[in-house]
């Protein structure tokens, strides 16, 4: 053998073995750090007092510390809770744990986030660790990783980074609250959340809590489904880096460094991390360039003041898939599992294009070197090959100031300051395009638009020949900004009861309009939709604005009061708040009566909630627990004031949710054991929409038609063993029935000028509440064969699974068909994760992998029954497949790398 083949062997050898020989006059004290409740402490101080030895707990709560043989005292300390100390002979590797007693009032940011506590908060909730989050989400979108908790059903809708999409006890994200921090940022007009804007918040997610139902959140949120707690790494007290490369299906790449200079003077912390991805895709034309960063500052006052800065963001830009599109068009053999004929797979229009199709990109020819538009300047297209008819980029940082004081032994207040910006918007088409109708949706000819505007001459007034492009790339402007804040006062009146009250402020203002990306050949393109315009102003070039122009803001005031009293083995409390919103809208491209801008504004609209619940712990292991609640929501913006007209609503209704539930948890063997189950009841009644209408003196105005009502009731499990040191079994299920319980029927009047009226009629009792699975089966086995490593195996079952649909549009009375019911599906995924039990100058490496949808099974994730953008009708309605537009699941994908701690 060669002299090389030696010297690598020794040199192996040798690597293997140093740390032995670091180690050998050296013992481990290890354990975990856990509160009075069972919860995990992360971040936790453990040291040997008077040495410089010492470790921070870990996502886990798990810690280690390496000491020579000795006596000594080991100290555990964490901000909130009472230092522990225990005196110790090392003589032998050792486990020590901590239990915590927590202070009357914690300084700490799960006071602002209202998080649910184990054996006293009497509502349904699930905690994911970020461990777990570490071994499970392989760099997806955040809410992929709660699929695995009863009732909620998240996807990665068109297959695009960011795009992910949520729904928890039928109730869609804008029906979710979802907070960072104890911060809510549920858009402020409609309550929708855009998860690309926090795209790279995993990496620095320190823990996520699904409170299901109307949740113990004091804030008037749109908890109607449930709340959706992401609290971020706190600072470490540790100094320490991280850092983690990953590559993945799609060309995936990413790389992510976080620095902490651990507790300075027992005073000051700072985190800083960045995050840098890239992707062509799995999904066709779904490319991604996208940046995250991530601060977090602490500074401890004294004992009883400590101060907090947050700020995150993600710069970003991609490809989207936006439309559903017939499952022909996918694949015919899923097509054909959904029961097409063969005869239906013959029309050309339905050509088998393949699960990974998008409609919304085409080739161009390379030689047109038109510049695009986007943020307020110009730059070259993402590919010289190819356009992206949508693009969504943006940027919404969010920053929060935190400030946690206890005033007294029995007084405390937590208030949070807190500001977040969005710039950018999305793509789309403007203007009579050039379409390729090969296929049964249409699809953009780039080419044939960009030589039909090149060849569309016109004369401008002062003589000159221009080219008017008849069809442009635009963008959708969304620019924003927020200021809020949140004010928490706790006062424990005596050792039973323990009040909060507090203020909720908060504004936004959002300027939306269009404007020209792409003139694709031309040089200018025409437009009169500002009134404001002269004739010659009607030509716009790239980065002029067009089709509309508004500013809307809105106006947020909330108050709130809770009250939690303990006796014995019983947990009592009750919440009751109310807030008044005011909506304001400017029309820059609309005149007023006077000539002026039109502007429109609401008065303050007022809408409350009340909850209580209470626990009863029956054993240590065992406890009980009912809440109930009544919320009266005030209606988004665009049911109350219209964007293009500016009518507005004179007397809007609120929603009504009504909802009740009663649950049990169970700990034995122990703690080896959990288990948890729940029946909920929630009835959302008087959902509505509006309809233009011209008021008796000519102007357009709303009305509101109301009266959708719908049940949702169900059952929750969820199971945990640790059968052993090296296996665990998971598992939780959901069997619900979600239906709208009556049709609705009311009349309107049209135009107030001639008294004209209409009817209008839903009919839809007894249809199925679409868009999520009613029966949800999971599990999971990990093992654990040697410390560091464990290999996870998960499944899901989701059946019961009606398509989306829009009950406002089942208008005819002969057209009873139930909701089209998308065949039920198994998936599983595969994780590994191993800690190399290689420590140098006390740093890890750990290798990881995730493979999802290890079996590359072909299903239907999202749907859109009797979608009125399907031409393809070849039986009729009849609430099929054939009728119906969706997203298949992605195919098996990959992702995989290493991270090094030191």
């Amino acid at each position: 053998m060669s002299k090389s083949f030696y010297r690598i062997s020794a040199l192996l050898l040798m690597l293997m073995f140093l740390p032995t020989f670091l180690m050998a006059q050296n013992y481990t004290i290890s354990g975990v750090v856990k509160s009075q409740t069972g919860e995990v402490l992360i971040g936790a101080n453990v040291f040997l007092k008077g040495t410089t030895l010492g470790a921070a707990s870990e996502a886990d709560g798990t810690y280690k510390i390496t000491a020579p043989k000795g006596r000594y005292t080991i100290v555990c300390s964490y901000i909130g809770y009472e230092k522990v100390e225990y005196d110790i002979n090392l003589t032998n590797n050792m486990e020590v744990n901590f239990t915590l007693r927590e202070h009357e009032f914690s300084l700490s940011v799960e006071v602002i986030a209202d998080r649910a506590k184990e054996q006293k908060t009497p509502v349904a909730f699930t905690d994911v660790d970020k461990k777990e989050i570490e071994q499970v989400l392989g760099s997806r979108d955040i809410p992929l990783v709660l699929n695995y908790t009863p009732s909620v059903y998240a996807t990665s809708s068109g297959g695009g980074a960011g795009d992910a999409r949520i729904n928890v006890r039928g109730f869609n994200q804008r029906n979710i609250a979802i907070m960072i921090n104890g911060v809510p940022i549920n858009d402020m007009e409609n309550g929708w959340v855009y998860w690309s804007n926090w795209d790279g918040l995993g990496d620095a997610t320190s823990s996520i809590q699904v409170q299901r139902g109307l949740s113990s959140v004091t804030l008037a949120t749109p908890a109607v489904g449930g709340v959706i707690n992401i609290v971020t790494d706190p600072t470490a007290s540790k100094r320490g880096v991280f850092y983690k490369n990953e590559i993945g299906s799609g060309n995936f790449t990413k790389q992510t460094l976080f620095v902490h200079t651990g507790l300075i003077d027992n005073k000051f912390a700072l985190t800083l991390g960045g995050v840098k991805k890239s992707q062509d895709g799995v999904v066709d034309g779904t490319w991604s360039d996208a940046y995250a960063y991530y601060l977090g500052a602490a500074y401890q006052v004294d004992q009883n003041n400590r101060l907090e800065l947050y700020a995150t963001g993600a710069p970003q830009r991609h490809g989207q898939r936006r439309w559903r599109l017939n499952a022909a068009t996918y694949s015919h053999e899923l097509a054909r599992e959904l029961g097409y004929s063969e005869e239906i797979l013959q029309d050309p229009k339905l050509a088998e294009q393949g699960i990974l199709y998008n409609s919304n990109w085409n080739s161009l020819d390379p030689t047109y070197r038109g510049k695009q538009y986007w943020n307020d300047g110009t730059s070259n297209r993402y590919s010289p090959t190819f356009i992206s008819e949508s693009e969504n980029y943006y940027h919404k940082p969010i920053v929060n100031f935190n400030w946690y004081s206890n005033l007294t032994k029995d007084l405390s207040l937590y208030t949070t300051l807190y500001w977040s910006g969005g710039i950018g918007g999305g793509s789309g088409t403007f203007g009579s395009m050039v379409w390729d109708y090969t296929l049964l949706q249409r699809v953009v000819d780039w080419n044939g638009t960009i030589q039909r505007n090149m060849n569309n001459i016109d004369t401008l007034a002062n003589g000159n020949a221009v080219k008017v492009s008849r069809g442009i790339l635009r963008n959708s402007v969304n620019n924003q900004w927020t200021l809020g804040g949140i004010s928490k006062a706790f006062y424990k009146v005596n050792e039973n009861l323990t009040t909060s009250f507090g203020l909720d402020i908060r504004y936004a203002e959002i300027e939306h309009y269009r404007e020209v990306r792409d003139l694709l050949g031309g040089d200018y393109f025409y437009s009169t939709a500002n009134a404001f315009d002269m004739p010659d102003q009607y030509y716009k070039k790239l980065g002029d604005k067009i089709d509309y122009f508004f500013t809307n803001s809105v106006s947020w005031v909330g108050t709130f009061a809770q009250a939690e009293y303990s006796i014995d083995r019983f947990t009592y409390y009750a919440t009751a708040g109310y807030s008044m919103i005011k909506y304001d809208h400017t029309n820059h491209f609309r005149k007023a009566a006077d000539g002026s801008e039109l502007y429109t504004e609401t008065d303050w609209i007022g809408g409350y909630q009340v909850k209580g619940g209470a626990s009863f712990r029956y054993s240590a292991d065992l406890n009980f627990y009912a809440n109930a609640g009544y919320i009266a929501r005030v209606p988004i913006f665009d049911q109350v004031i219209d964007d293009r007209s500016g009518a507005k609503i004179t007397d809007p209704k609120n929603e009504k949710i009504l909802s009740f539930e009663v649950g049990a948890n169970y700990k034995a063997l122990n703690n080896r054991l959990s288990a948890k189950a729940n029946l909920y009841y929630t009835m959302w009644k008087d959902r509505a929409q509006s309809r233009g209408v011209v008021n008796p003196d000519g102007s357009e105005g709303l009305v509101f038609l109301n009266g959708i009502n719908s049940s949702h009731t169900g059952l929750e499990l969820e199971l945990a063993f640790q059968a052993s040191k090296f296996l665990r079994f998971d598992a939780a299920a959901s069997f619900a029935s979600w239906v709208y319980t009556d049709d609705v029927a009311g009349v309107y009047v049209v135009d107030y000028q001639t008294n004209q009226q209409e009817d209008y009629n839903y009919y839809i009792k007894d249809l199925k509440v679409g868009d999520a699975p009613q029966r949800q089966i999971a599990g999971g086995i990990t093992v654990t064969p040697i410390q560091g490593f464990n290999a996870q195996l998960a499944w899901r079952y989701n059946t019961e699974y009606y398509a989306d649909f829009d009950p406002f549009t089942r208008t005819n009375e002969s057209d009873r068909g139930q909701v089209w019911k998308i065949p039920s599906f198994n998936l599983f995924e595969l994780h590994f994760y191993y800690n190399l039990p290689i420590e140098l100058n006390g740093m890890d490496l750990t290798v990881f992998a995730h493979v999802f949808n290890l079996f590359d099974e072909l299903y239907v994730q999202d749907a859109t029954d009797n979608s009125r953008f399907n031409a393809y009708k070849a039986n009729g309605v009849n609430h099929s497949a054939d009728d119906a537009e969706i997203y298949p699941g992605l195919p098996r994908t990959f992702n995989l790398g290493f991270s090094i701690r030191f």
